[in-house]
């Protein structure tokens, strides 16, 4: 096991809040460099400042729309070593559009999931890939979701997305075998972040009634999770986690305290 990641280049996409914002941190921390990508060129050079403040870290910020392919592929592209050399991916940029059910919803948001938890997923993991094959080097590490292990109504295109995503990440596993590079799939249950305004689009009212009465995961949990797959020994791959708060026990199942 080691937690130190000096010499160690770790790509974060969603990086500018939530659980991307929190990693960034945490490897920050443990000495990585850090490839940052978001849509929020502002928040993501205040956090390469913040970083590099607090932990000295060298940070490369990228402002793009992870379902750009073409901006993708470039970003990628055009690193030169050591960022070309990325030991940990995180894919951690994913959304949920809406909470009506499928005969109700608008198709324009479930083409925004899907592009973005799926394909944009897609195209980090194989623009990176080949150098990691290459090396014979590296971990991925995707951010799913309980709703890709159990559906709910009212999800049934972002819990479509979270099932790709896990199927995803296992048949990687088949076509990686034999390189020593690694693949977990983490599969938060409710967190409290930007989430819920997202998906209710910028109504706070609406969103902040989904975690009342109830202690959610942090950013910093699920970080913490992250951190934790990516400094175990080589030989050690952590496939799957479902990390839960205490009072949620599936995903139509949450005690609420009144």
């Amino acid at each position: 096991m080691s937690t130190n990641f000096n010499n160690k280049t770790v790509f974060i996409s969603g990086a500018s809040s939530g659980i991307g914002l929190a990693s960034a941190h945490l490897f920050a921390k443990a000495g990585a460099r850090l490839i940052l990508l978001a849509r929020r060129e502002d928040k993501l050079r205040n956090l390469a400042a913040e970083l590099k403040a607090e932990h000295n870290t060298h940070s490369l910020v990228f402002a793009a729309d992870i379902c750009d392919r073409s901006a993708v592929e470039k970003i990628c592209a055009n690193l030169t070593a050591p960022w070309s050399e990325v030991d940990v991916l995180i894919n951690n940029a994913g959304l949920a559009l809406g909470k009506d059910k499928a005969q109700s919803s608008l198709l324009d948001d479930w083409e925004k999931m899907i592009d973005t938890n799926i394909k944009g997923l897609f195209y980090l993991t194989h623009a990176l890939l080949p150098n990691m094959v290459k090396r014979n080097q590296g971990h991925i590490l995707n951010l799913g979701s309980i709703a890709g292990r159990q559906v709910y109504a009212g999800g049934a295109v972002y819990c479509a997305t979270k099932h790709a995503v896990k199927a995803f990440s296992d048949a990687l596993r088949y076509d990686l075998n034999g390189y020593a590079i690694r693949v977990s799939c983490i599969e938060p249950g409710m967190v409290e972040t930007d989430f819920s305004q997202v998906r209710f689009k910028g109504d706070v009212a609406r969103s902040s009634q989904e975690y009342i009465g109830i202690q959610a995961l942090t950013p910093q949990d699920i970080a913490d999770v992250l951190f934790y797959c990516a400094s175990r020994p080589a030989h050690v791959n952590i496939q799957d986690m479902l990390i839960n708060p205490t009072a949620q026990a599936s995903t139509s199942l949450v005690h609420r305290q009144s």
